[in-house]
């Protein structure tokens, strides 16, 4: 069984409380491990404003994801969601090669970045020293 690899970007329900949130996170996660998938990065992005109203909310908590699982896995986990109240909307994205390799190539920079601001900060301690 092959595992694809996925963006995943789903809005939360702005009304709840901020540990229903992470909750909610939780749920997600456990429900994306328990069908085959592995997380390789979940990034909260927070509460945003829409550009249209949606089910009459003009915000919502946004949740961003990026896994690997097995393709009958997604219909298990979009079935799932779609039947939560708490969710608002989500979207799943397949990666292909292309894209594949445009994801490593950002996280390489995002590493020298985070190098760069590790050395600069060193340099400038050693400074005042």
């Amino acid at each position: 069984m092959s595992k694809n690899y996925y963006e995943f970007t789903y809005i939360l329900n702005p009304v709840l409380e901020e540990d229903k949130f992470k909750a909610t996170v939780d749920k997600v996660t456990k429900l994306i491990e328990d069908n085959g998938g592995e997380i390789d990065e979940i990034d909260e992005w927070g509460l945003r404003q829409f550009a249209y109203e949606i089910d009459k909310k003009r915000s919502g908590y946004y949740v961003n994801m990026y896994f690997t699982a097995p393709g009958e896995a997604i219909a298990k986990i979009e079935r799932a969601l779609r039947i939560d109240d708490d969710i608002l909307r989500y979207i799943t994205l397949k990666y292909d090669a292309k894209m594949l390799r445009h994801r490593e190539l950002q996280r390489k920079n995002e590493l020298i970045d985070i190098f760069a601001v590790a050395e600069e900060e060193e340099e400038a301690a050693e400074a005042q020293d």
